[in-house]
């Protein structure tokens, strides 16, 4: 008896465990940390897993990796899979497209029929809604059923050649016809005929096909396509083939956790999704999402407080209503306490923010080589100093601007006028280095006719250059503003001339080492309150060494100005500033810029350099001189410096002469000039005393009843 109890307790305990058993074979298997997650170009998501059935929920969802291809092709079967989508329950995969080709008398010369699909034991079903069966051609009966002869179906497509012609954009049903998928479809075979084996259509339309792809399939792209023997077409899955279970606790249950299950539309089994307030995989289990994380997509307006599977928002103190939507009211106590700390912050900001800026601009002193300079003699500004001067650089300050940067006006608070040199931003090494060869230049030069550096600021992320302030604008304004009277005179436009050579020639032979300018134009000469020229603008100039003739550099300057043989060869000379003093000099007695090709009596185009040395040979120059010649020993000195220019304007810089000559030379006929006006004015004031003499005798002869009108007649004379 007891034997027996025992035997029956046995046999109990051996039928648990084999049904204990058999529950885990049919529960959810987790893949494991060492499952392929990707396939080629393809990410698989778990229930699906790749190879190894241990990856994937069961062997239903396990799919083969096919490596034999480059990339590797996710399959299922015979079908390459492209896309796998937990949120829809689907899948994007490729299907066969049945085919058949005829030749203009009827014979079939290719054919590619019955495609047969069947997807077998897995959960899977070609989808209803997205599907349809489409056939293409004019002699088409196109036909899908099951392999079993559970069903048939399809449809005709008949059209002539004239209506084949027709709009091939859709199927519009000529050339083309559709029908919908049926329900719960595992299995597919899709057939071809032909009504009247091609006989009126091989010519015009020689193919038939039997397509079956899904809603972004495109009749317009098929037909283009080369490739025709496949399109995509959507199935749809299921976890189970069966209705949610009662209990979501139960082994076999196919969600994980904080998921909810839901029957699919096409009736063939149920599908997981994330619930409410959860994130992630629903087959692997959603987690919880903390919305005061993403305060766009989760409104609230106060303190927000994260849930299991949801969240709270409190309106802040003293307000109320719904913190999720709207909260309203205020509270004075709480202004004030944002207040007290909001001031707080902004003070400790201010503070904070002015010292960055002091270490800033000590930072900007030292990279700029100022513990170097400011042991030199030229003054070193602050950047306060030059704001306060040119009032922030105000648009009013504002004098103009070149390659380098822009130059502002400003008054020092001893009143001197300054012009700041404010290089852009935009190319800080460039700048710097243009800052330094600038100032390596101008700190060698001490001419009266150069415009002089009186500083320069090194708190700034680029050096400012402080020049002093030259009051009467540049000679290229004086030139062409038929208003301005400063050079209508020719004493003026010489002594102008002869101080613009005189600071060439010393650049050229005084400076150490020489000075190429390399930028000579009217627009680079200023003039100061007494007219006197002044050179300036020293961004293209270079430095070269007394046995050094040449210098190649990138070609720089400005147009009309430039020396020929420079731009040919990319050397820059001495003679290239002779050059471009000789162009200076015709502007001067033409009052015509150069490259604008226009004469000063009309419009006509011309390169005023070549009329200008026309002019010459033609003995015509008084015609196009910009000033009266008072006299002939005028226009003898005219002519003098019309053929000096002449000779600076040589195309073989070594025919030019040294500025050096150049400026002897002007300097001679300016002192010629002065002297001949001092002798002329000598004559004119012995003439004047002469009759001053004869009138003062003939006064003191008369009777005092004329003494009166003699008075009147000397006021008159001094007066002139």
């Amino acid at each position: 008896m007891i034997n027996k109890v025992a035997k029956k307790m046995w046999m109990l305990r051996l039928m648990l465990l084999l049904s204990s058993l058999a529950a885990a074979s049919s529960s959810n298997v987790k893949p494991g940390s060492g499952c392929q997650e990707k396939c080629g170009l393809v990410t698989v998501p778990y229930p699906f897993g790749i190879d190894d059935p241990m990856c994937a929920l069961n062997r239903n969802f396990s799919l083969n990796c096919s490596r034999r291809d480059s990339p590797p092709k996710l399959m299922i079967g015979d079908l390459e899979v492209f896309n796998l989508s937990i949120e829809n329950g689907s899948m994007i995969a490729s299907f066969f497209t049945a085919r058949r080709c005829y030749d203009g008398l009827g014979n079939r010369t290719s054919d590619y029929n019955n495609p047969y699909v069947k997807l077998g034991y897995r959960p899977l079903r070609f989808s209803d809604t997205r599907n349809k069966l489409t056939a293409i051609g004019c002699d088409t009966l196109a036909y899908m059923g099951d392999p079993n002869g559970s069903f048939w179906t399809g449809c005709v497509s008949i059209c002539t050649k004239e209506s084949a012609k027709l709009d091939k954009s859709s199927c519009s049903g000529i050339g083309c016809c559709q029908i919908p998928l049926p329900k719960s479809l595992k299995s597919l075979n899709l057939t071809l005929r032909s009504i009247y084996d091609h006989e009126y259509t091989g010519k015009f339309m020689p193919c038939d096909y039997a397509i079956l792809a899904d809603e972004t399939f495109n009749i317009a792209e098929f037909q283009a396509s080369e490739d025709k023997s496949s399109s995509n077409v959507t199935i749809e899955w299921v976890v189970k083939e069966k209705k949610c279970p009662d209990d979501p606790n139960s082994k076999v249950y196919g969600c994980g956790d904080n998921t909810a299950c839901y029957y699919s539309e096409n009736g063939q089994g149920y599908r997981c999704r994330c619930k409410p307030g959860f994130q992630g995989n629903p087959y692997l289990g959603c987690v919880d999402i903390d919305e005061c994380l993403d305060k766009e997509k989760y409104h609230c307006e106060g303190k927000c407080k994260n849930t299991i599977g949801s969240y709270t928002c409190d309106c802040p103190i003293g307000m109320y209503g719904n913190g999720k939507v709207d909260c309203r009211g205020f509270r004075i106590a709480t202004i004030i306490g944002v207040i007290g700390p909001v001031i707080f912050s902004v003070i400790v900001g201010i503070l904070i923010f002015i010292a960055c800026m002091e270490r800033r601009k000590q930072k900007n002193f030292l990279k700029n080589g100022g513990e170097i300079l400011k042991h030199q003699s030229v003054r070193i500004f602050s950047a306060a100093e030059l704001v306060k001067a040119t009032k922030n650089y105000d648009e009013s300050h504002f004098l103009g601007e070149g390659g380098f940067g822009s130059v502002y006006k400003g008054v020092l608070p001893d009143n001197t006028q300054i012009a700041v040199k404010k290089p852009k931003e935009s190319d800080k090494i460039r700048i710097n280095q243009e800052f330094q060869k600038e100032m390596g230049i101008v700190s060698r030069i001490n001419h009266k006719n150069v415009v002089k550096i009186l500083g320069l600021c090194l708190q700034t992320k680029v050096p400012l250059l402080v020049y002093e302030f030259v009051s009467n604008g540049t000679l290229s304004h004086h030139i062409h503003d038929k208003s301005s009277p400063v050079l209508r005179t020719w004493k003026m436009c010489l002594g102008i001339a002869a101080e613009i050579a005189s600071a060439l020639d010393y650049f050229h032979s005084l400076a150490s080492p020489p000075i190429i300018h390399g930028d000579v134009k009217s627009s680079n000469i200023l003039l100061d309150d007494k007219y006197i020229a002044k050179v300036a603008d020293f961004g293209a100039s270079v430095l070269i060494s007394p046995d050094q003739a040449a210098m190649a550099t990138k070609i720089q300057g400005t147009f009309g100005y430039l020396d020929p043989e420079y731009l040919m060869t990319g050397n820059l000379t001495e003679k290239s500033d002779v050059y471009s003093f000789g162009v200076v000099l015709v502007e001067l007695l033409t009052g015509v810029k150069p490259g604008s090709h226009m004469t000063p009596a009309s419009n006509e185009k011309i390169n005023i350099v070549q009329y200008f040395l026309s002019s010459i040979e033609n003995n015509s120059l008084r015609q196009i001189l910009s000033f009266r010649v008072a006299d002939e020993s005028e226009l003898e000195e005219v002519e003098i410096v019309a053929e000096l220019a002449s000779e600076c304007l040589r195309s073989s810089g070594s025919k030019r002469p040294t500025m050096k000559q150049v400026s002897e030379e002007l300097d001679r006929l300016k002192r010629l000039h002065e002297n001949l006006w001092a002798q002329e004015n000598s004559e004119e004031t012995e003439h004047l005393l002469g009759e001053s003499s004869t009138h003062a005798t003939a006064v003191i002869a008369q009777p005092n009843t004329q003494t009166f009108e003699s008075f009147d007649i000397e006021n008159y004379g001094y007066s002139m």
